[in-house]
């Protein structure tokens, strides 16, 4: 797990926050982001910005009166599809025990 602090970037902080998780977070690592609100948009804004990047949001909380902390899991697409997988096996077994 790592943690982020990108409060001195403002409201510009999304370019930053990009780059550290293609770069500085590893696959299936949680990295902790930090950053003040300002006006609230930001807070939708970067829970949209993490899923159009293809990560896991798994929180997003106020950390103080003027700071946000949302909790990122990278997970690679190969990650994914495992899970989408192993889901759909698990529906077979249960919809074959109940034929």
């Amino acid at each position: 797990m790592k943690r982020y602090d990108l409060r001195d970037l403002k409201e510009n902080f999304y370019d930053r926050m990009e780059e550290l998780l293609q770069k500085g977070v590893k696959d299936g690592e949680v990295a902790i982001f930090i950053f003040e609100v300002g006006d609230f948009s930001h807070i939708q804004k970067s829970a949209d910005f993490v899923k159009e990047l293809g990560y896991e949001l798994m929180n997003s909380l106020k950390f103080n009166e003027v700071d946000w902390t949302i909790v990122v899991k990278k997970v690679t697409k190969k990650a994914v599809e495992e899970e989408i997988d192993k889901k759909e096996v698990e529906d077979n077994s249960t919809e074959e025990k109940k034929a």
